[in-house]
This record gives C-alpha cells, sequence and structure tokens, in this order.
C-alpha cells in the first residue's frame, strides 16, 4: 500500500466523503444492536486494498460458468440479471447488487449475484463505474528481507512502483465519485422496478447488498440521501426542479459487507434496517467510523447488527478461493448472515 499523504491517499477531488482509516486483522468479534465495536488506534493512511480491485481465483466447486446473463439497461448501462431457475412461477424478491471495484464483468462477482439467485431473489447488477474497472493494484511481491538486502536503487524503485499504483487508483476514485455513481444506480432501480415489478411486490421493496465500493452505496440507499438528486447530473436535477424525485428510500433493508472508504457522514442518516459485515481493524471502514456510526444508529432506532470478523483480508466475503480455513468459513458465514438479514425483512 502507498505512504502517500491522507489527502491524496484517501479523497477523490471530486469527493469529502472519506474519513481518516486504520489497519490490520484480529480475531472475530460478533457484535449487534445492543453490543460494543472495539475502536482500533489509528496508523497509516491507505487507498483501496488489493482485495477490492483484484479477484481471487474461483473455487472449484462453482459450476462452469454463471448462470446470468449480461444485458443493457438505459443509458447503455450494461447490468448483470440472475433469475432463480424457477422464476417467476415460484414468486422472488428483488434485490440490487452493487459490486467492488472489479465490477460487473468479473466471474467472481457474477458468480455472488448467482449465489443470491439460488436463494429466490431476482439479482440485478449494474455497472457502475461504466466500463471503467478499478486498476490493478496488487503490490509489487517482495517481503522486508528481500527489501533489506536489495540495493538502495532496488528499494527506490520497488517504492516508486507501489506509489504509481495508488495514485492510478486515485485517480481512478476520482472518476468514480458519488456525483457519477448515484445516477447509474437510480436508473437502473428505475428500470429494474418496472421490469420485475412482481418481485418489488413480493418483497415489499427493493433490497440492497454492496462490497467493498458497492458497500459504501448500499448505506447511502438506505438514508435519505440515496434518492436526491446528485449535482451537476442535468437529468437529475431538472427532475428535482419538476418534483419528480421519489419520496422514500431507495431500499428496504441492506447489507454493507466490508464497505470501502466508509465516512462518518455514509453512517448517519440511515433509516433502512442494515446488516455490516467488517474485518477487525480494517483501514477502509475505520474503527472509530463504525462506533460512531453504531452510536447514531442506536441513538435514533435504527435496526442494525454489526459483525466484525476477525483474521480475514478486506474483501473476505466475495466468491474466490481462500487457503485459510479461518477465511473461508468466514466468507461462508457473512453469506449466511446476508441471506438471513434480507430474508428477514
Amino acid at each position: 500500500m502507498s505512504d502517500l499523504e491522507p489527502e491524496l491517499a484517501t479523497k477523490a477531488p471530486e469527493s469529502d466523503l472519506y474519513d481518516e482509516p486504520l489497519d490490520a486483522d484480529k480475531e472475530t468479534l460478533p457484535t449487534t444492536a445492543t453490543a460494543s465495536v472495539p475502536v482500533p488506534s489509528s496508523t497509516a493512511q491507505p487507498t483501496l486494498s488489493e482485495h477490492c480491485t483484484t479477484d481471487r481465483p474461483l473455487p472449484t466447486t462453482l459450476p462452469d460458468a454463471p448462470s446470468g446473463q449480461l444485458t443493457t439497461y438505459k443509458d447503455n448501462i450494461k447490468t448483470y440479471i440472475s433469475k432463480p431457475s424457477d422464476y417467476p412461477t415460484t414468486p422472488a424478491r428483488l434485490l440490487l447488487l452493487l459490486t467492488n471495484g472489479t465490477g460487473v464483468d468479473s466471474l467472481n462477482n457474477q458468480h455472488q449475484a448467482d449465489m443470491f439467485a439460488r436463494k429466490n431473489y431476482v439479482v440485478v447488477m449494474p455497472d457502475l463505474f461504466s466500463g471503467d474497472p478499478a486498476p490493478n493494484t496488487k503490490p509489487t511481491e517482495h517481503t522486508k528481507a528481500d527489501e533489506a538486502s536489495a540495493s538502495w536503487l532496488e528499494t527506490v524503485k520497488l517504492k516508486a512502483a507501489e506509489t504509481a499504483k495508488a495514485f492510478t487508483l486515485d485517480m481512478w476514485l476520482a472518476r468514480h465519485t458519488p456525483e457519477k455513481v448515484l445516477p447509474i444506480i437510480h436508473r437502473v432501480l428505475e428500470q429494474a422496478r418496472e421490469e420485475f415489478a412482481d418481485a418489488v411486490s413480493h418483497g415489499g421493496g427493493v433490497y440492497g447488498v454492496g462490497y467493498c465500493f458497492g458497500g459504501k452505496y448500499v448505506l447511502t440507499l438506505a438514508s435519505e440521501r440515496g434518492n436526491k438528486a446528485m449535482p451537476g447530473h442535468q437529468a437529475d436535477e431538472r427532475a428535482a426542479e419538476e418534483g419528480m424525485v421519489r419520496r422514500g428510500l431507495e431500499i428496504k433493508a441492506g447489507v454493507c459487507a466490508h464497505g470501502t472508504l466508509v465516512g462518518r457522514e455514509d453512517m448517519r442518516g440511515i433509516t433502512a434496517p442494515v446488516s455490516l459485515i467488517c474485518v477487525e481493524n480494517d483501514p477502509l471502514f475505520p474503527g472509530e467510523v463504525l462506533e460512531d456510526g453504531e452510536k447514531w444508529l442506536k441513538e435514533n432506532g435504527v435496526e442494525h447488527e454489526i459483525d466484525v470478523y476477525g483474521d480475514v483480508p478486506h474483501g473476505f466475503a466475495v466468491v474466490g478461493e481462500y487457503e485459510s480455513n479461518t477465511i473461508r468459513e468466514a466468507q461462508t458465514r457473512a453469506f449466511e448472515q446476508t441471506i438471513k438479514w434480507l430474508d428477514a425483512h
């Protein structure tokens, strides 16, 4: 990860939503609406994790290919749709799935959508990045011992390469701010509500699940901020002026799994029931932000649950193969937690 200054490492020029992040992992500490969340101490300010931008190998237990289909929604938004095998004969609910930085073409993300379809959800997964997924920022592989034995010039080159990767990712974040991403989500939701009106009716609304980058936006959709016109988007501004902006929340209930670059303002204002799957000492969802958000949710009577997983990397809940039994078991438990929360609402 980069040692860039906080303003470069965590903030895109068009957004001030990112608070200061933290560091590392430990043991699993499940919490609920009545439990407190441990607050780690602050350390470095990274940009995004490689787990947000790099797909893990696919488990061999998965089908040969995803079962859903890529289609195009209004305004040329590429969208992956996955449905239960017996839909619409058997009623299902509508789920909006918001991805990490690898985006809609990622086979991992498509298989993740299929997992929800097998649990009786019609899944709509849009391309949040307009064909521009995050650059692969997996750091150059070298150990501290390698670095210690390397020449001064080799060490400088290694550090420069990591800094360049972080800068590239900062530039990518600057291209995909809420002002750009929320209008995409609004348009996809509008069409999905029409196309799958039966699923919306069956579930009493739309459900939302987001991983990494997408997790932050599920929190937005669970608040009043999620249904407002975004500055700079003329169509949305005209709709607001004409009184056409939807009232109420965009989602009925949501799950945010290891949200990326979540700030205090992302937690405040939430009114829909939310489940948070977090990683202990996650630099991208700081402990003090989580604690502040939990306090806000409690004080405002918002139904919620928080589960903090230890000994797992950021991004662990997305489909992908890990050698560690601890991580594999946590991945399974996180999906079960997600389904249980959605089904209960």
